[in-house]
């Protein structure tokens, strides 16, 4: 297939700028697999519309306030998002400023802080390089804290506003827990603590596994066919006592609900031919897209993405692509909000 087959024309004003005003007040579009019949709903019916009890699998990776500012030695403002630490001190980093950023090439940030633009180390591919990551080493090593004080939340570029103070706690998932995305793994900003508590007590249950969301998820497709886009590596970890819990729910006949693309991606890497859910650290660039197996994953939650993404090649994939493009238009007729605080699409 090629990319332009995943191009649909979306409206600039229902691109998403700011969240719902209550995380569950996002509408919410059913799609059935088998028939691509739709159902417009809203998040706060999400639990009418699968089995209890079932397994639902969301991604606890938490946003790290990763987009900071600082200069150049030729006193040029820059911005840098800072990906994912490969060692003590050494960053892969992509940057407002790419061409500029040659290596020996100073950036200096607050509180005295630099870094040093580096080549890229060993085992990195070229496609890395030709996406604009850079590689950086700081001096001293930055913590976390230094994110808390300097940081800014990296809101996507479609989003045309500063971060606020809302943005903070808006674009996390109150069941973030592990730090390390650049971005949100947005199906899941639809929940409040209330809301998975009700699902409990219907008997479900809520497994939580980590994918830390960075350029795999978010990079565009810049090749003609999709087949010759590469994935990059994005780090995860399930737990033992997690990937039992989810091999006790299929085990038991129970639907696997993946909350969000990411979680897919996740479950998909980690199963077994099987689907039987293999524990541990790993990293993974699975690229889904329509012709793919799955193996692990029932149903899932997922926002509106964007036009020719992988995150849209993935859904389609999921669901078939005739379903999911006539489901994408039906949204766009309908004013549905897109992409990162915008609404929600449940296929099952």
């Amino acid at each position: 297939m090629k990319t332009r087959d995943f191009f649909f024309n979306l409206p600039e004003e229902q691109i998403a700028q700011k969240p719902a005003d209550k995380r569950t007040e996002s509408r919410m579009m059913v799609l059935e697999r088998k028939s691509g019949g739709i159902i417009h709903s809203s998040m706060k019916n999400f639990s009418d519309y699968f089995p209890h009890p079932s397994c639902l699998v969301v991604n606890n990776s938490k946003v790290r306030k990763a987009r900071l500012f600082g200069k150049l030695e030729s006193g040029i403002d820059v911005e840098i998002l800072f990906l994912e630490e490969l060692d003590n001190a050494l960053w892969s980093i992509m940057s407002n400023k790419t061409k500029r950023l040659k290596p020996g090439r100073i950036i200096r940030f607050p509180e005295g802080y630099e870094g040093t633009v580096v080549e890229n180390p060993p085992g990195n591919t070229s496609a890395e390089a030709m996406e604009g990551v850079k590689f950086i080493r700081l001096n001293p090593p930055i913590d976390e804290d230094f994110f808390i004080t300097h940081g800014h939340v990296p809101l996507p570029p479609y989003i045309s506003r500063l971060d606020t103070e809302e943005d903070i706690s808006r674009y996390q998932t109150v069941y973030a827990e592990k730090i390390g995305s650049v971005a949100a793994p947005t199906a899941g900003l639809h929940f409040t603590e209330s809301m998975l508590e009700s699902i409990r007590s219907l008997g479900s249950t809520i497994v939580p596994i980590t994918l830390h969301v960075g350029t795999g998820t978010f990079l565009p497709v810049r090749s003609e066919l999709i087949a010759d886009h590469n994935m990059h590596f994005e780090s995860y970890e399930i737990t033992s006592e997690h990937a039992d819990a989810i091999n006790r729910s299929r085990a038991s006949g129970e639907k696997i609900i993946a909350v969000g693309t990411t979680s897919v991606r996740t479950l998909e890497s980690a199963a077994d031919s099987s689907g039987h859910i293999l524990p541990g650290r790993n990293k993974t660039n699975l690229f889904i897209t329509p012709g793919y197996f799955f193996k692990a994953v029932d149903c899932l939650l997922t926002n509106f993405h964007t036009p020719e993404s992988t995150l849209l090649m993935l859904v389609s994939a999921f669901a078939g692509y005739d379903a999911v493009m006539n489901a994408y238009h039906e949204a766009v007729r309908e004013n549905y909000r897109f992409f990162s605080y915008g609404d929600a699409m449940l296929i099952i």
